[in-house]
């Protein structure tokens, strides 16, 4: 079973080296938006640095976002996916490995960027430190809630504006958690809290989106 796993993360992870494109499409989108606010606001460096932790919060769930559609989309196409439901693997290992690949390939480099892109912000090395924790506690949540309104709205017309409709509002507790921590951290009120809770929310979308999302996938292939 878990030789399945590894499987299905390295052919999704060779697939994405292949189409880099789509990798540096999120990661621009990230700077892009995180980048311009500033622009737009101006060099007052507390305004900034009281405003960072939710814009960049923000940009890194709507470019987790962009990807989303192509998570299952191309297996869809070429009938790979169905051939995958009919393996003996239980189907949310495979759903599993794919929430995986997909986070390697779009929140991971959002990871990587965010202190850089941080330091626009004047935010400290403590207050960047908290924040790429809370989005490397965050981000994978955001590809295993992404990955059910992938198959809820698998070969639908439309399908990456119902995505966005489904699962925004179940990104709202990410959204909040992760920002409120390097809030907190930044105030001297401490950010412990909210990064327990950050983690929580992580451990259950990780346990039961597979399921759920394997679900939806065997509905949108009948």
């Amino acid at each position: 079973m878990f030789e399945a796993l590894l499987w299905i993360i390295r052919r999704d992870l060779t697939l994405a080296m292949r189409r880099r494109s789509d990798i540096f499409t999120t990661l621009f989108f990230f700077v892009i938006v995180v980048s311009l606010f500033p622009l737009g606001i101006g060099p007052e460096m507390d305004t900034l640095r009281l405003i960072a932790p939710g814009i960049v919060w923000v940009a890194a769930l709507l470019a987790s976002m962009l990807a989303l559609e192509r998570l299952f989309a191309a297996d869809h196409a070429d009938g790979t996916l169905e051939q995958m439901l009919l393996t003996p693997q239980p189907v949310f290992m495979l759903v599993f490995g794919k929430v995986i690949a997909h986070w390697l390939v779009t929140g991971l480099p959002l990871v990587i960027m965010a202190p850089v892109l941080g330091l626009q912000y004047d935010l400290s090395v403590d207050a960047l430190g908290v924040l790429v924790l809370t989005l490397l506690l965050g981000t994978p949540a955001l590809s295993a809630i992404g990955a059910i309104g992938a198959a809820l709205t698998l070969g639908l017309r439309g399908g990456g504006v119902l995505v966005s409709l489904l699962v925004l509002p179940l990104y709202i507790p990410v959204l909040i958690f992760g920002a409120g921590a390097v809030e907190a951290h930044a105030s001297g009120l401490g950010g412990a809290g909210h990064l327990y809770m950050l983690g929580a929310f992580g451990v259950v979308a990780f346990f039961f989106s597979p399921l759920a999302t394997a679900a939806a996938l065997r509905v949108s292939i009948e």
